[in-house]
């Protein structure tokens, strides 16, 4: 049986608006978050317009503090009382299930309801790839899907590949060759699958770079954008698709990467928390990209062949990688590069993938960014670099300058 949706916040049995007072009066204590995010922020300015105390907040405050959370999940590592405290507190869990609750009596809109199924919008955006890439590119078509569907006229979209990522790797297998010395399952994501191919493609030559075997197995979204409208039961649906085609490669010796931190940290951490120990396989098994390189470098098994150097590079790490705890795998892979330089860039983009693109949330998600944006631009970079290519197209919103992703930027130092 799957675990009750009160679980993924805490082992008590409060109810919502029992336990959104007990968080926030802690949470109004401390003020240590007060310039993470819009939550925060919303939630100290109406606590301090009102008597100074939690529980001045009324129902609808809840509610909007909720719609703020894009689930970056900076405050839970940030928070001095997460678990094991006995406070046991975890933000990022409370507003998901505010969004789980209200979903049960309030329907999510039908832009919603489509933005967060990426398979869905993915497959028939495929076959529509030159017309949506145009239509996204006229302005007066910007403005009635503005007026009629709430997604902001200034928005800067993905293009939609006119091949994917499986595709291009059906026609690209590796001739056959001496066996090789580890092996792979690439977690490739949607996003790459159906948008960024590109990611993909240098994510599969890096590692056949490194004489590692690489395979596609069957996959589906990793369910992390059902959480923007409180669809846990969806979440769960992608996560045991994947769960079981992913046991079936692990049990037959491949370790799971993915280069995309959202889809990483799914199935790191929020896998189990939403299917206990079904999850626990698959969960031990999964290493980010560049987590895993350097895994093979602190086994001298790195191929340290680079030819090109880059120069300086300012990078932006993913907030979602941050809360994997796995320290600057990415920075720490760049920097084997010869005439290389790092600038990390500790700073949120805000994007959240349909968070930010909503008529309502542009401006708050464009607000958000600016410390980021500001450290690019003073940083003046030869190269701008994050892990998340929805972190790169705010980045390029706000800045003008397009990042790659890191395993794009080891593949150019090969010289592939």
């Amino acid at each position: 049986m799957s675990p009750d949706p009160l679980s993924l916040i805490s082992e008590n049995k409060r109810t919502l608006d029992q336990e959104f007072a007990r968080v926030a009066d802690i949470c109004n204590g401390c003020r240590r978050c007060f310039n993470l995010c819009p939550s925060f922020d919303q939630m100290f300015i109406r606590i301090d317009d009102r008597t100074g105390e939690a529980d001045s907040l009324a129902k609808k405050d809840q509610d909007d503090i909720t719609d703020l959370c894009y689930y970056c999940k900076l405050c839970y590592n940030h928070c001095p009382y997460t678990p094991p405290h006995h406070f046991n507190l975890d933000f990022p869990r409370l507003m998901l299930l505010g969004k789980a609750e209200r979903a049960k009596t309030h329907r999510p809109t039908f832009r919603d309801r489509i933005l967060v199924d990426t398979d869905w919008v993915g497959r028939w955006g495929r076959r529509l790839a030159p017309l949506l890439n145009w239509a996204n590119s006229v302005r007066a078509v910007r403005l009635l899907i503005h007026r009629w569907f709430g997604i902001h006229k200034d928005r800067i979209l993905p293009k939609i590949a006119t091949e994917t990522f499986t595709e291009w790797r059906a026609k690209n297998q590796p001739p056959q060759s001496a066996p090789a010395t580890k092996k792979v399952a690439l977690f490739h994501t949607c996003y790459v699958n159906y948008n960024a191919p590109d990611i993909g493609k240098a994510s599969v030559q890096v590692l056949e770079k490194n004489d590692i075997e690489v395979i596609t197995p069957p996959q589906r979204c990793c369910g992390m954008p059902y959480f923007d409208v409180g669809d846990i039961e969806s979440a769960r649906e992608k996560a045991r698709f994947n769960i079981r085609s992913l046991e079936e490669v692990i049990q037959a010796g491949y370790d799971i990467v993915a280069p995309m931190p959202t889809c990483s940290l799914m199935l790191k951490k929020e896998y189990p928390a939403l299917l206990g120990d079904e999850a626990r396989t698959v969960s031990e098994h999964t290493f980010d990209l560049c987590e895993y390189l350097m895994r093979l470098n602190s086994e001298g098994k790195l191929n340290k062949e680079f030819k090109n150097p880059i120069g300086k590079i300012s990078y932006q790490i993913p907030c979602h990688l941050r809360d994997q705890n796995i320290g600057y795998k990415s920075r720490d892979l760049m920097k084997l590069i010869p005439g290389t330089t790092i600038d990390v860039i500790e700073k949120c983009s805000a994007h959240d993938g349909t968070w930010g693109i909503k008529t309502e949330y542009f401006d708050e998600s464009m607000k958000t960014a600016k410390p980021l944006f500001r450290a690019i631009e003073e940083g003046n970079p030869d190269m701008v670099a994050t892990d998340c290519p929805l972190a790169g197209m705010q980045i390029l919103q706000g800045t003008g300058k397009e990042p790659l992703h890191p395993i794009q930027i080891v593949k150019k130092a090969y010289g592939l």
